[in-house]
């Protein structure tokens, strides 16, 4: 008997953009510890003008990205509208830069919400362009623009890129839980990852070592040692409140935000239909 079944076709070139772009991000956030390893520098001047460089390319792949994804197959094979999914990024990119406006406490932000809820609908690619970009957008309207805007977008774009991996379960209330869960882990991870950038000049011209502050001469094991301390004394109990808020957040208004994505996911996508042959059986 001849049926018909959706086919899906893989779409590896956005995968592979948003890959390097967190690749080249990756190395501009362990510079410290990748330092010790390629040369033992005697200042801190060699990471202080990454940042341009970081923002630039950090910003060409996520247009590329969107280029190629829009004009090709989504996540899954899932084929969208490049028209809507253009107009359906920038309604979702100005959403999110807007809520930057509402005052945060401690580190939760309601701008993590939407990047999880989006990445786990519409998959990773399209995660980790809405969270890019809507931290590019947000700092112009908040006039946030400084050295640690590239790191925040790759941040930010991570948090959606990672979503956009989380099993699905059965229940609706199990997937919802398991978004919270994910946002709390996340509220931790963005303020060690976030914390990088910066660790480097946390102590400019400190002469007695603390045990907590960076310097070129300091092993890889001593890096990480002294990383860690600085994370516990200086970050933990802040992102503490941000992976509460996150959780808090998800549980309260994921379940009709969530309901409304997978809608509009629906109404933008199709999957193309393959012939396929079964055979009966008496």
């Amino acid at each position: 008997m001849r049926g018909t079944k959706p086919g899906r076709s893989a779409g590896p070139g956005v995968g592979w953009i948003t890959a390097v772009a967190s690749l080249v991000g990756l190395a501009g956030f362990l510079y410290p510890f990748i330092l010790p390893a390629i040369a033992r520098a005697d200042d801190r001047s060699a990471h202080a003008a990454d940042a341009p460089y970081l923002f630039a390319l950090v910003t060409v792949f996520c247009v590329v990205a969107i280029a190629v994804e829009l004009d090709g197959d989504g996540a899954g094979g899932v084929r969208r509208s490049a028209a809507k999914s253009v107009a359906l990024l920038g309604v979702l990119v100005a959403t999110d830069a807007t809520l930057r406006l509402v005052p945060s406490f401690l580190g939760g932000s309601p701008i993590f919400l939407l990047v999880i809820l989006v990445g786990a609908v519409f998959g990773p690619a399209f995660g980790f362009q809405l969270g890019a970009l809507t931290i590019l957008v947000s700092a112009f309207i908040t006039g946030g623009v400084g050295p640690w805007l590239p790191y925040q977008m790759l941040g930010v774009g991570w948090v959606g890129l990672t979503a956009g991996w989380l099993p699905r379960p059965a229940g609706f209330r199990r997937r919802l839980l398991l978004l919270a869960f994910f946002g709390a882990v996340w509220g931790f991870l963005y303020g060690a990852i976030l914390n990088l950038w910066s660790w480097p000049f946390a102590a400019p011209g400190l002469e007695a070592d603390v045990g907590l502050y960076w310097s070129p001469s300091l092993s890889f094991g001593e890096t990480l040692s002294h990383y860690a301390r600085f994370y516990l004394v200086t970050s933990l109990w802040y992102d503490l409140f941000r992976a509460l808020g996150n959780a808090a957040l998800v549980l309260a208004l994921g379940g009709p935000t969530l309901r409304v994505l997978e809608r509009f996911r629906s109404r933008f996508s199709w999957e193309p239909w393959v012939e396929e042959t079964a055979a009966l059986t008496p």
